[in-house]
């Protein structure tokens, strides 16, 4: 039983292990800000949770300029922002 479980939980980690962002990644996006342009790479349209900037405007936090790229992922998904 204790085998069975443990071959369970490698299967799941390798096949977990063979899954990286990259091969999800789409071309970088810019998104307009207030503040200034926001370089965003988005995911696969089912992936929405790995959405992220990858340049902000100085004074733009991290997290603003994430929940930017994030909205901007359900956009493109077609639901709302």
């Amino acid at each position: 039983m204790v085998t069975k479980k443990l071959i369970a939980l490698g299967a799941l980690a390798v096949s977990l292990a063979a899954c990286s962002p990259q091969q999800f990644e789409s071309a970088p996006v810019t998104v307009d800000s207030p503040q200034g342009p926001v370089t965003c790479q988005l995911y696969t349209k089912n992936m929405l949770d790995w959405d992220r900037s990858t340049d902000r405007p100085n004074g733009m936090s991290v997290t603003e300029a994430d929940n930017l790229c994030r909205a901007e992922g359900r956009r493109q998904q077609g639901g709302s922002s």
